[in-house]
């Protein structure tokens, strides 16, 4: 095992701050998010993903990174990843798994939002890559388990141990990339906004670990 995640180290990851967004945030409007990143532990160390409405207008949101952490950990071609996630019921949510470095180098491991109650989103930015999986077994409160291969040739994606997704694509030999996890929040351009009496939001990530391949 290479990497097995602990959310409250913060030798392993960094809080409140990603290069994926201008200027390494707090905001994104660019990417229709309503996002204003936080560092308070209470939103991402305990593994549970929150946000919560600003009166502004904006949600407070917590993300993790493993960009300028102590450990700098970064996947890389041939690795594993494996995570479980219980999905938020709230519309307006956006949760990911991703990877990100220098401006590029994204796998999302897996996006969702509840307007599209079995819809996961699976991409390959990397290589242009795309898939839409539709599945009985994913739905807002679900728990969900997730395993994907980055591989140099094709990143194949594994559902609750069954395989839906080879792009042929893959991330090229040299490949590596940082982790981020958050929970972001639709601005409402391609997934509806947040109900106006919705306050708050969650989603969980009880376990997350990168292995080398075989």
């Amino acid at each position: 095992m290479l990497f097995t995640s602990d959310f409250a180290s913060p030798t392993q990851w960094v809080a409140g701050r990603s290069w994926a967004y201008p200027d390494g945030g707090p905001v994104n409007p660019g990417d229709d998010k309503l996002d204003h990143l936080v560092t308070d532990p209470s939103y991402s160390r305990t593994g549970t993903f929150r946000a919560r409405r600003r009166p502004e207008g904006t949600w407070s949101t917590g993300l993790l990174t493993t960009e300028g952490s102590d450990e700098d950990f970064m996947v890389c071609a041939g690795d594993v990843l494996d995570a479980r996630v219980r999905l938020p019921q709230e519309m307006g949510a956006w949760p990911a798994i991703w990877t990100w470095r220098d401006g590029g180098q994204e796998i999302d491991v897996f996006e969702y939002h509840p307007d599209n109650p079995d819809l996961l989103e699976l991409s390959n930015h990397v290589r242009a890559a795309h898939h839409y999986h539709h599945d009985p077994a994913v739905h807002p409160g679900g728990l969900v388990d997730l395993k994907v291969e980055f591989g140099a040739g094709s990143v194949t994606w594994w559902i609750n141990g069954v395989s839906v997704f080879s792009d042929q694509r893959g991330v090229g030999r040299h490949w590596r990339a940082h982790l981020i996890v958050n929970l972001s929040v639709s601005a409402g351009r391609y997934h509806p906004p947040p109900q106006p009496d919705v306050s708050e939001m969650s989603f969980e990530v009880p376990m997350l670990r990168v292995s080398r391949g075989q």
